[in-house]
């Protein structure tokens, strides 16, 4: 398999998940505004939307969008208990959190981050991220993660997305269990492996 990535993108929750699983894997960074990975191939001939992360697959299938291809990292490798069992309630919890990320969170950075926002647009962004993660810091009051105390790819998402706030100097202080969970994460072999493979970490 392939991961096309781009450093610190949402592309990053993917590449964890894989060292998680402890699958074997290749990377290619992809250059996104040029559209360009870093062999030199048109990017928007592997993934036409344009933007990481794609899965290459050992049959050349590709599969994209952060989410989908989290489950699909989680279920090749179920001992390692990335993802509840499918069918369970408790994957639905999974699928809950990753659209709540994926919708509410990953998106609302998205203003703080495009040169063309308005300061309205910017401030209307921050509102809605604080009231999102203020939900999120009290669901995790009491858990070592989302899910209680089993990591998940739902982590790896969530992770992956708060350390934006660095970038957009959004204060995430207001929420010392943010912190704390980041923290934690963050100590995991894999996430340490992955954000030195990316250049984020020396």
């Amino acid at each position: 398999m392939k991961l096309y990535f781009s450093p610190g993108a949402c592309s990053l929750a993917s590449h964890i998940a894989l060292i998680e699983a402890g699958l074997e894997f290749t990377t290619e960074r992809v250059d996104i505004r040029a559209r360009k990975t870093a062999s030199g191939a048109d990017f928007l001939a592997i993934n036409s939307k344009g933007y990481v992360p794609a899965l290459e697959l050992k049959d050349g299938a590709v599969l994209t969008e952060g989410p989908a291809i989290l489950q699909f990292i989680a279920d090749l490798a179920p001992d390692r208990q990335l993802a509840p069992a499918n069918g369970t309630l408790e994957r639905y919890r999974l699928i809950e959190w990753l659209n709540f990320i994926a919708t509410e969170v990953h998106k609302s950075f998205s203003p703080l981050f495009r040169p063309t926002s308005t300061e309205d647009m910017k401030e209307t962004a921050r509102t809605h991220l604080g009231n999102r993660l203020g939900w999120i810091a009290g669901q995790l009051e009491g858990r070592d993660y989302l899910m209680g105390s089993q990591f998940t790819v739902a982590d790896a998402y969530l992770f992956t997305v708060l350390g934006w706030a660095n970038f957009v100097q959004f204060d995430l202080s207001p929420w010392p269990v943010l912190a704390a969970y980041t923290q934690r994460v963050a100590a995991r072999p894999a996430v340490q492996q992955a954000l030195r493979d990316e250049g984020l970490i020396k």
